[in-house]
């Protein structure tokens, strides 16, 4: 039985006009450059990079926070890219995001029980008792108690807020949540909690996440497909597994070996892989593949070329090293 993308993602590109002033030189902010995937149904797709890669404003442009400058995106076979007002909403209804830092994107005059409530009484779902009945029970799923609705989001640990932004995010049985770095601000015993509801909740509703994260490991633990990205292109994409123990690109074995192992012994070893030098500025992408500069394997014609996407065994990969 073939899989069906609930996402599709072709060509996306987010640029971001900077300068321009009186005498200033107008210049291009290249934050998603070209990117194309697919997520299925019941999946988790896993999207990591180093800071700056791009990660966050692709996640953004997907829920349209950010309006895409160019390519299309499908959700559910419709291109989200041309709805009107009434689908808009429609859409929102079905895609939401769970934000990184869950002390900023709670409003701190908001109860808890009015925070979860709000999206139900913009979109006019149910009536105030069935709204009622379902923060009670939304908060039950998420871990926290019924009496905490009259609480404020400042009288709850990190952990504990997001637990909130994630009910907040249920309230509207979504089909897709973009995890936009969801345990990045939270203490690592915290982090596996988190994970894991995630995980029951998907196992429960059968809902699809996008889930950006810069840690491999977490990634890993939660995703069934990984996309690696670099200065706004993706990189690599493959299983968990094979992306974790099988890596191809460059940059996906650079970030691999970025990972803290507790042995003094192979950390040393594992030096010899990682890379030196700074992501470039979004504003001057290099020619060619946007890694070339910071490639231990970079030749003539990476600089003149950029790689495609390609099927390399059960993965794909964009370098020249794995052309036929």
């Amino acid at each position: 039985m073939e899989e069906t993308p609930i996402l599709k993602v072709e060509g996306l590109k987010t640029y971001f006009p900077v300068g321009g002033g009186l005498f200033g030189k107008k210049q291009v902010v290249k934050a998603v450059n070209d990117v194309s995937f697919e997520v299925m149904e019941h999946e988790t797709f896993g999207l990591v990079g180093e800071s700056g890669c791009g990660k966050s404003t692709l996640g953004r442009t997907l829920v349209k926070i950010y309006e895409p400058t160019e390519g299309k995106i499908e959700f559910m076979g419709k291109d989200i890219t041309k709805l009107s007002g009434s689908e808009m909403q429609d859409f929102r209804r079905n895609v939401q995001m769970i934000f990184q830092d869950p002390y900023a994107s709670l409003n701190p005059r908001m109860t808890v029980g009015e925070i979860i409530r709000e999206p139900m009484e913009i979109h006019n779902i149910g009536t105030p008792k069935e709204r009622d009945e379902k923060v009670a029970s939304l908060l039950e799923t998420v871990g926290l108690k019924p009496d905490h609705v009259r609480r404020y989001p400042h009288e709850f640990s990190g952990g504990q807020r997001q637990r909130i932004s994630i009910a907040r995010t249920l309230a509207l049985d979504p089909k897709f949540i973009v995890c936009d770095e969801p345990i990045s601000a939270l203490d690592v015993s915290i982090q596996a909690q988190i994970i894991n509801l995630l995980e029951r909740i998907q196992r429960e509703r059968g809902i699809s996440y996008l889930f950006i994260a810069h840690d491999l490991g977490a990634v890993k633990h939660i995703s069934n497909r990984i996309g690696a990205m670099y200065l706004g292109s993706l990189v690599e994409i493959g299983s968990s597994d094979d992306l974790y123990h099988h890596p191809l690109h460059p940059y996906t074995q650079a970030l691999l070996a970025s990972i803290p192992i507790p042995d003094p012994k192979r950390m040393r070893e594992r030096k010899k892989e990682e890379i030196n030098g700074e992501i470039p500025s979004p504003l001057d992408i290099p020619s060619g593949c946007p890694f070339r500069t910071r490639c231990p394997y970079a030749t003539e014609r990476c600089a003149q070329e950029k790689p495609q996407l390609r099927q390399v065994g059960n993965s794909k990969v964009a370098c020249h090293l794995y052309d036929k």
